[in-house]
Formats: C-alpha cells, sequence, structure tokens
C-alpha cells in the first residue's frame, strides 16, 4: 500500500511541526516495522517450514542437537507460530532434539505421548499384528495430532508415506482417520527461548517414535487369555479361507471375536478384535459376491443347454418338416369327384389366417384309413402336388399323412 500527501511540507526553518513531534512519529513508525516484521515471520496456518532456516544467537551450528526444556507447560504446536494448534506440553527438565529453526521457532523431533493422524482409507491391518498398519497408497499424508483439534481439522501435514510403509496404530479411530505413532521424520515446533542446547559430549536421552508407544502396565490374566483366544481365532480364521468358497463360514469366529470386543477387561485384544471382525466382514462380502457369481454361472449354463435342445429340438423339426408337400390344418371340403381318376371325397389344407393353401386328396394308404380324427388337427402330408383346374389352385394326393404339434 502506498500513501502519498503531496499538500504535506516540512521546514525546519518555518517550525510548523515541533521536534519532539518529529520523534514521536519517527518512534511509531519504527514499532510498526518490527510488528510487521515478526507477525510476517509467523507463517499462514497449516504451511510448516523446511528444517532449519536460520541458527538462533546460542543455537549450535548444526541440527540435529540435544536440548533441554528450560521452561513449565511450554505448548508444543503443529508449526512455527502462535496462530498453529497446540499438540501438547512439555516441562521443565524435559530432553528433545531439535532438528531445525525459523524466526524464533524450533523444529523438534515429536516427542513422548504425542500423535499424529492418517485417513483410514489408506491403510491397511496386519491381523497378525493388529497394532501394525501397512500403507496402500502414495503420496499419504501424516497429520500433526491434538487432543483438542478433530482430525479432519489437523492441516499440518508432517510427512508423506508410500506404499508398503509401516506405521504404528495406537488403537483408535474417529472421523475415518487412525492415530498412530508420529512416523520417523514427524516433527513438532516450540518456542526457541524455552530450549537450552547441550553440549555434545552430554549423555542425554532423546526422544523416538518408540517412547510414544512405551510398553504400558503388565497384561491381566484375563487380556492374556483373550489374547491367546485372539490369535487362535485368527488360525481358524485362515484355516477356513484356505478351503472351497462353498465349504466356507465365518459365524462361528466372528461371535467369538465379538464376544472379545465386548469384554472390558480384554484391554488392547478388544480393539484387535474390532479390527478383525471388519476383516472378517470383508472376507464375507468377497465370499458373498464369489457365490453369487458362481450361482449366475450356473444359471447362464442352464440356460445356455436349454437353448441348445431347443435349438437341436427346431432343426430335426425342420429336417423332418422337409418329407412333407404341404402343412397346414386338415379340413373337409365340399368337392366330391370333381376331377376324373380321383375318386372319394376331398380335402383341404388352410393356414394360420383361415384361407386355403391347396386341396388334397387321399391316396393308396392313406384311402384306406378314417381321416375324420384328424379333422382340425396340423398335418403334414407326403405326396406329390400337381395343378387343380377346378380351383385354379392345387391338388395333393398324398398317401401318407402326419399329426403335427
Amino acid at each position: 500500500m502506498e500513501c502519498h500527501n503531496r499538500n504535506f511540507q516540512f521546514s525546519t526553518a518555518n517550525s510548523q511541526f515541533p521536534a519532539r513531534f518529529i520523534l514521536i512519529i519517527v518512534i511509531v513508525a519504527s514499532l510498526a516495522s518490527i510488528c510487521f516484521s515478526q507477525s510476517a515471520s509467523s507463517g499462514p496456518p497449516g504451511k510448516v517450514a523446511s528444517i532449519g532456516d536460520v541458527n538462533a544467537p546460542g543455537e549450535p551450528a548444526s541440527f540435529p542437537y540435544p536440548a533441554e526444556i528450560i521452561g513449565d507447560d511450554v505448548n508444543v504446536r503443529s508449526g512455527p507460530g502462535t496462530n498453529y494448534y497446540a499438540c501438547g506440553k512439555l516441562y521443565r527438565g524435559d530432553k528433545v532434539k531439535v532438528a531445525g529453526s525459523q524466526s524464533g521457532w524450533s523444529r523438534i523431533a515429536a516427542p513422548a505421548k504425542s500423535f499424529s493422524w492418517i485417513s483410514m482409507r489408506c491403510v491397511g491391518i496386519n491381523l497378525n499384528n493388529p497394532a501394525e498398519g501397512l500403507i496402500t497408497g502414495d503420496g499419504v499424508g501424516v497429520y500433526a495430532g491434538s487432543d483438542d483439534v478433530l482430525p479432519m481439522h489437523s492441516t499440518s501435514e508432517q510427512v508423506t508415506l508410500n506404499r508398503g510403509d509401516k506405521v504404528k496404530l495406537m488403537g483408535q479411530e474417529k472421523d475415518d482417520y487412525y492415530k498412530i505413532a508420529p512416523p520417523e521424520g514427524a516433527c513438532l515446533w516450540l518456542s526457541t527461548q524455552y530450549i537450552k542446547p547441550l553440549a555434545p559430549d552430554e549423555k542425554t536421552p532423546l526422544p523416538t517414535v518408540a517412547d510414544s508407544n512405551a510398553v504400558g502396565p503388565a497384561k491381566t490374566s484375563v487380556e492374556t487369555e483373550k489374547l491367546n483366544e485372539y490369535y487362535a481365532i485368527l488360525k481358524q480364521v485362515e484355516t477356513e479361507r484356505a478351503k472351497p468358497i462353498a465349504q466356507q463360514n465365518y459365524t462361528t469366529m466372528k461371535e467369538a471375536l465379538k464376544a472379545i470386543a465386548a469384554n472390558k477387561e480384554a484391554g488392547k485384544t478388544a480393539r484387535y478384535a474390532e479390527f478383525a471382525i471388519k476383516q472378517v466382514e470383508r472376507y464375507e462380502l468377497a465370499l458373498s459376491v464369489a457365490k453369487e457369481i458362481q450361482q449366475q454361472t450356473e444359471k447362464l449354463q442352464q440356460a445356455g443347454d436349454q437353448i441348445d435342445k431347443t435349438r437341436a429340438a427346431k432343426l430335426a423339426e425342420v429336417k423332418d418338416l422337409g418329407r412333407f408337400a404341404v402343412i397346414g390344418e386338415f379340413q373337409s371340403s365340399l368337392i366330391y369327384g370333381a376331377d376324373p381318376g380321383v375318386p372319394g371325397k376331398r380335402y383341404r389344407i388352410i393356414d394360420k389366417s383361415g384361407k386355403t393353401t391347396c386341396y388334397a386328396a387321399p391316396t393308396g394308404g392313406a384311402a384306406k384309413i378314417d381321416l375324420s380324427k384328424l379333422i382340425g388337427k396340423k398335418v403334414g402330408l407326403v405326396g406329390t402336388i400337381e395343378p387343380h383346374s377346378p380351383t385354379a389352385g392345387s391338388l395333393v394326393r398324398f398317401t401318407e399323412i402326419v399329426e403335427l404339434k
């Protein structure tokens, strides 16, 4: 922003402005410049600066280095500034490992008891070790965790992981995110004024990722019992999966896992059982789909077989029908002895619309049988076709008549 006042003129000669007023203006301008510089150095929320820009006075010349907390209730934050959300506290005497610094803020390795969030959609669970997750995608973000900020609002990305990387699950999920131990490289921030660098030769235990999931109290007898049950059920599940699809049934195992998950004394094993139940449900879904596909395949096979049978019957029928001179509905005729040399009663063949296709006269063996039973039936006539002058049509002299379906 630029400010111009063309009417402003200053002259010591005419003494329009007292000297002390000029001094006040200079001081105010200096303070404003300092405040703007400090505000700009904090950076916008959600964007964490890179490791170690400039060493603050009194800091060692290189990173990383060990340091000790010299304040009480020191906020650890997701980024280098008070506008980033708090991720826990450190206390006087706590030890940290400083990985970098920026504008009065130190970047530290994630201390003990801190945690991170990762999307559940990008993590598969190892049922044989339910505390371990396997990354199933590339460029998966890990976000700084806070007890005061929901996972979906945790915007400070610590690291990105790729397919095949492993994370340590802390047995909690929220809003489709897993709570995990901070992976290698995950860091947080605190104000540099609250740390004191330690001498390089000083033996100082530094926090590691493993500290975030330190072994808790010894398992109770119930926990141990349920954990043994859990692993026994997993073996049953694997045995069941090895069976043919039609023989697989996970109902008993699933109910046993539900019982463990509902047991308040089962400790972490209850959480493991919940993970296993979800995995078994995926097996059941896949099993259901496979069975449905198998049923559809069988139905298609049956339909195909029926089509083949019908086609074969039709072909046989067509082949058989080829020997008939004419096919149609057999009806009597009022024409008697209209043709010399064709003694006996005449018949006619009509089509589906009721029109006469031709006339017919039995001869040979056909003349000796009772044809009245075939009146109104669909028949095929075996014989010869010749012109029929009285009707300007044709006459079939048939020696054989076959009733057709």
